[in-house]
């Protein structure tokens, strides 16, 4: 069966994450969820940009190594949606790309979101600038947002969709909130799996 590396968002780590992983083994994948380093279980804030990306990469060839010949995935959910952007644009062997709750760029989810959900001051350097990137990918991509993300606008991962060129699906769940979109959505995402990815 398909292999998902599953890149869980700011608020988490990867323990934090069971439930929603929990449910993406229930729609058929085996799943690699992985911490960045310097981040999860120790620091607040922002990962490092560069370094959340190698290790995204890291896991993703470790995969290729332990599961030859079984369909990869990328999965996404927040902060995780713009690392897996990123390593989409980075390899050509996903077969799909997948992401939930995300972004633009940090910049414009700043703008957005009065109240500022992560610390100020690492905006300036950490940008992950997703928009700019999400033409590049080669596989299809599912966008998936919750209607009542509050956190993320839903408007912010249409434009995120818009951008894209290649095979994609975007998925508006119906009040879906930041953390719930992925337990709320669960049929929709089943039927999306199917259409745009053929997973039964």
């Amino acid at each position: 069966g398909p292999v998902l590396l599953f890149l869980h968002g700011a608020r988490w780590n990867v323990s934090g994450s069971a439930p929603r992983i929990e449910r993406m083994q229930q729609l058929g994948f085996s799943v690699l969820a992985i911490d960045y380093r310097g981040f999860g279980k120790s620091s607040a804030g922002l990962p490092s940009e560069d370094t959340a990306y190698e290790d995204a990469r890291a896991a993703w060839d470790w995969l290729a190594v332990k599961y030859p010949g079984r369909p990869r995935y990328i999965f996404g959910h927040s902060l995780g949606g713009a690392i897996a952007i990123d390593l989409a644009t980075r390899v050509s062997d996903e077969s799909g790309t997948i992401v939930e709750g995300t972004f633009t760029s940090i910049p414009d989810v700043a703008s957005t979101f009065k109240w500022g959900w992560l610390p100020i001051g690492p905006f300036i350097t950490q940008r992950f600038d997703s928009v700019s990137k999400v033409a590049k990918i080669g596989s299809p991509l599912l966008v998936v947002h919750g209607g009542s993300d509050t956190l993320i606008r839903p408007e912010l991962g249409q434009r995120l969709f818009d951008a894209a060129q290649g095979k994609k699906a975007f998925v508006l769940v119906e009040g879906g909130s930041h953390f719930s979109t992925n337990s709320v959505g669960q049929a929709q995402y089943r039927n999306a799996l199917a259409e745009l990815f053929s997973l039964r």
